[in-house]
């Protein structure tokens, strides 16, 4: 998982968080998705958005931080989520994973106001690095337009790079546009800034843009399968292994994501614990789970060992 200098490389994934029926955390269960994922060679992307990470707050996101570090959980295959809109509890969260000796953190943009210029996203990582001071910083910059609206550009990749080098260590992009990627692999990668995909669907061809890996959602679900891909990219049979993440990942997006991989892990370890979600979001109906137990069967989905999880 990780490589010289303690960077963190492969698969990781933003871990979903389980909730109980008053939609408050389960840290139990949260503490052995986690282990089932290290099992099986996938990093701890916590807080992410597949996380329902805004959905929580800081004290929740702290608490359970804290819950995995004292369960022996090792912080160095964490890159916990700490961007927030509020640069206080930027500052907060990203102090507090740099104090539990995580790997790094994945970092979004303040997303709430839209068309904000470079400047301004500049002037609030700048100030979320400058009040956290600390030489462990890692800074992971998380660009996800889709979702966020707020894209972070090469030029502000560049920007950060030369004000903070070392602290800026690369980028899950979630663009969706593999144009975006190759342009951040070709300029910036050759310069100690990892580029993750931000979906298995791109992990072969970033790995062959000389990439880190990727951070992905379903990582949740169907990690064994990625993480083999990503040992094995450079094998005869590279490109027969993507097109079987893709059909399982083409599977999970026919629903609302999350919900989904939530069903599908109630469904293998028989705790329909698993389908809470919190508003706005909306678990599965029942008909949606048996539209997605038969997409899964088609393509061969299991989840081994997921008694662990339950």
């Amino acid at each position: 998982m990780t490589s010289e200098q303690s960077r963190i490389r492969g698969v990781l994934s933003p871990v979903l968080t389980p909730f109980n029926a008053d939609q408050s955390p389960d840290p139990d269960r949260f503490v052995r998705h986690c282990r089932w994922l290290i099992d099986q060679g996938v990093g701890l992307a916590i807080f992410g958005t597949n996380s329902e990470a805004n959905s929580l707050s800081v004290a929740e996101k702290r608490k359970l931080l804290d819950t995995l570090i004292e369960a022996g959980v090792p912080a160095a295959q964490m890159m916990p989520g700490t961007g927030a809109c509020a640069l206080p509890d930027a500052i907060e969260m990203t102090r507090a994973a740099v104090q539990a000796g995580c790997a790094g953190v994945l970092m979004l943009p303040p997303f709430y106001y839209k068309g904000v210029s470079d400047e301004g996203l500049f002037r609030a990582f700048a100030s979320v690095i400058d009040a956290v001071a600390d030489a462990r910083l890692r800074i992971y910059v998380y660009h996800i337009p889709p979702v966020s609206q707020v894209p972070i550009t090469p030029a502000l990749v560049e920007r950060l790079m030369k004000a903070y080098p070392g602290v800026i260590a690369g980028m899950k992009d979630s663009s969706g546009n593999w144009d975006n990627t190759a342009t951040m692999l070709r300029e910036f990668q050759p310069h100690g800034f990892d580029v993750f995909a931000g979906s298995e669907n791109f992990l072969l061809a970033t790995m062959r843009g000389g990439g880190a890996g990727c951070i992905t959602a379903t990582g949740n679900v169907n990690p064994r399968a990625i993480v083999s891909l990503y040992h094995h990219w450079q094998d005869a049979d590279a490109d027969q292994r993507q097109a079987g993440l893709d059909r399982t990942r083409a599977a999970f997006a026919k629903f609302p994501m999350i919900p989904a991989m939530k069903a599908a892990i109630a469904w293998k370890t028989g705790n329909d614990a698993w389908c809470n979600v919190r508003p706005p979001l909306v678990e599965l109906d029942s008909a949606q789970r048996t539209a997605l137990h038969a997409a899964l069967d088609e393509v061969g989905f299991e989840m081994p060992n997921a008694a662990m999880v339950a």
